[in-house]
């Protein structure tokens, strides 16, 4: 969809130049290295402070994680927790109830 919404600045507080050669110059980003304007992410020395660069460009910091809830409760009603020894001891059995 938007494929450039994600990518790494130049002007982001976290992004580095490997080479040290980069240059500001009003709004332009120059390279000093290349003598030409900065690639940004897609340069080879491109680094981020944070390191959240990630290796197709995309900064690492603007994206939100997907997560699922595999939680089940009733898994938890039949977990059963079995000790031996002086452990066992120490515990009661109402002490495993929750």
């Amino acid at each position: 969809m938007y494929k450039n919404l994600n990518q790494c600045l130049q002007q982001c507080e976290y992004f580095r130049c490997g080479q040290k050669a980069i240059n500001f110059l009003g709004k332009k980003v120059y390279c000093r290295w290349a003598d030409d304007d900065c690639a940004g992410s897609s340069c080879n020395y491109a680094i981020c402070v944070r390191g959240r660069l990630l290796s197709n460009g995309v900064c690492g910091l603007k994206i939100k994680r997907k997560t699922r809830e595999d939680y089940d409760s009733s898994l938890e009603k039949g977990l059963e927790i079995k000790l031996k020894g002086k452990i066992l001891k120490k515990f009661k059995k109402d002490d495993f109830l929750m």
